[in-house]
């Protein structure tokens, strides 16, 4: 594989928000900066566009009552971000700490006023791993859904994205969802020149039917994955895909779980594969998507 596929000289870049999951992206960062020995920078973003604040009050109002109301509401405004400032900054601060005096991490802390998607994209020439929680700070948690940062993250950067999971784990064994596609290809040989899984137990599973294609995809698999160190569990389960590997994840007892990002029909109305965005809602575990 290319060197240029591997960004091995990029940072580890975690975006951080006040959400439950703040903790974990960080941990989670922390943990893959140390394994590839890359430098770790915690941002977080504030997002002026998506202020609930900002309104229409052109309505039938008297100029001077619009004018001194707009005045005030720009004061509000002003008031709001250096608050929305002050709280991002001490959660950096706060995160940045916790990783040195837990794990002898050491980070660096940015804020941008952007949204992520687009802070992201700016910065993604000098990443190599994005660390970003399931759900961010406005997410509906009840309702199960992925956040909406997270989905346009996934679509638009082109690195490596790590999805944390609510609480973090030491990664001791982790499954790749293998399906012999060039994707799925790309991310067996993608594992395989990383260090970031160097020494931990791998798992490798198809879903599907056990057919002579199959096997012959799984060897391949199987191949690479010994050649770079690695001794996988190999193994075909017939059914369908988001069941099976869920129930896989769950009956080995996987800390990590590798995937692309898109599966075989990649619709465009949909911004992740089918399969890849229920797995995302249905497994506790953290997700390496590559692409």
């Amino acid at each position: 594989m290319p060197a240029s596929l591997i960004h091995a000289e990029g940072r580890v870049l975690a975006a951080i928000d006040a959400s439950l999951y703040a903790q974990s992206v960080a941990e989670h960062a922390g943990w893959a900066a140390a394994r590839l020995g890359a430098p770790l920078e915690l941002l977080h973003a504030i997002d002026r566009q998506a202020d609930p604040s900002s309104r229409d009050l052109s309505g039938n109002l008297a100029v001077d009552t619009r004018q001194r109301l707009l005045a005030e509401l720009a004061g509000l405004d002003e008031q709001r971000a250096r608050v929305a400032q002050q709280h991002g900054r001490a959660l950096l601060e706060s995160l940045r700490d916790q990783l040195r005096e837990r794990h002898a991490i050491e980070s660096e802390v940015r804020q941008r006023h952007d949204s992520v998607v687009d802070t992201l994209l700016e910065l993604e020439e000098g990443v190599r791993l994005f660390v970003i929680g399931k759900r961010g700070e406005h997410a509906d948690f009840d309702s199960g859904h992925l956040g909406s940062n997270l989905e346009r993250v996934v679509r638009a950067v082109h690195r490596p994205v790590l999805v944390a999971s609510r609480a973090f784990r030491p990664v001791q064994a982790f499954l790749v969802a293998f399906d012999g596609s060039p994707t799925t290809r790309k991310c067996v040989a993608l594992v395989c020149a990383s260090p970031l899984l160097a020494g931990t137990r791998c798992h490798l599973l198809m879903v599907g039917a056990n057919d002579a294609e199959s096997v012959e995809h799984l060897q391949w698999a199987t191949q690479r994955l010994r050649e770079a160190g690695f001794e996988p569990q190999a193994r075909i389960v017939p059914g369908q895909a988001e069941t099976v590997i869920a129930q896989q994840v769950e009956a080995l007892g996987v800390d990590l779980l590798v995937m692309g990002a898109y599966g075989h029909s990649r619709i465009r109305s949909m911004i992740l594969g089918s399969t890849t965005a229920a797995l995302l809602r249905r497994c506790k575990l953290p997700v390496l998507l590559l692409r």
